[in-house]
């Protein structure tokens, strides 16, 4: 348990520090449409999608970008919308406008950690994640929901109730789910080995392991 404490302070200077557009999001949103690809993945997240102190490009975004290239899947495009500090609230209120652009394949939403933070209504939080889940699905869009988990010393109770809201939302709607998004980073004995020097943020290293617990779900709905 000891290794979350380094996603905890992660947690404060999301919420704390200016929200920033992640790299590739300013060129996003200057152009008026996206060119026509087979498959669109829309990525919805706050600091921890947005390559918060990274270098640009170094990002787990940006290696799933490097992954799908590899793959020879050249027709699979990946927006990163993600913005640091954002919140469910946040997301909901940007993703229509995305969608339109967009029209994505798929939308991986990363959201919910800045809610826990800043104390708001667990309710809000569901009801955000039903918002977009549902209005991704009506866009004709597979959704994957990215799970978060909160440090320890909000409670045993707290911390169940949290990181199932995740888990009821997948259900209710039947999409994908990873279950933590940080899970074997932040989880575990020696996590600030995982963290950039500020032992805030996942660091350049730790990037690898966040694609590897996304990709067995996203590669699901883009066949």
């Amino acid at each position: 348990m000891r290794g979350l404490k380094p996603f905890g302070a992660l947690l404060v200077a999301a919420l704390l520090g200016t929200p920033w557009l992640a790299h590739g999001q300013i060129a996003n949103a200057a152009a008026k449409t996206t060119a026509p690809t087979a498959t669109v993945i829309l990525v919805l997240g706050d600091s921890l999608s947005a390559e918060y102190g990274l270098k640009r490009g170094t990002g787990w975004v940006a290696l799933l970008e490097q992954q799908l290239a590899a793959k020879q899947k050249n027709a699979v495009k990946v927006v990163n919308a993600s913005v640091s500090g954002d919140t469910t609230s946040g997301g909901r209120s940007r993703l229509p406008a995305l969608l339109a652009q967009h029209k994505p394949t798929a939308v991986v939403i990363e959201l919910g950690g800045n809610d826990a933070l800043r104390g708001l209504p667990m309710s809000m939080t569901q009801s955000n994640l039903l918002a977009m889940t549902q209005a991704a699905k009506k866009a004709g869009a597979k959704v994957l929901l990215l799970g978060m988990q909160v440090p320890p010393n909000y409670g045993a109770a707290y911390g169940a109730e949290f990181s199932g809201l995740f888990t009821q939302v997948a259900k209710t709607e039947k999409v994908a789910l990873v279950p933590f998004f940080l899970k074997g980073i932040a989880d575990v004995d020696g996590a600030t080995a995982n963290f950039q020097a500020d032992r805030i943020h996942p660091n350049e290293q730790s990037q690898a392991s966040m694609l590897a617990n996304v990709w067995p779900e996203l590669k699901k709905l883009i066949k």
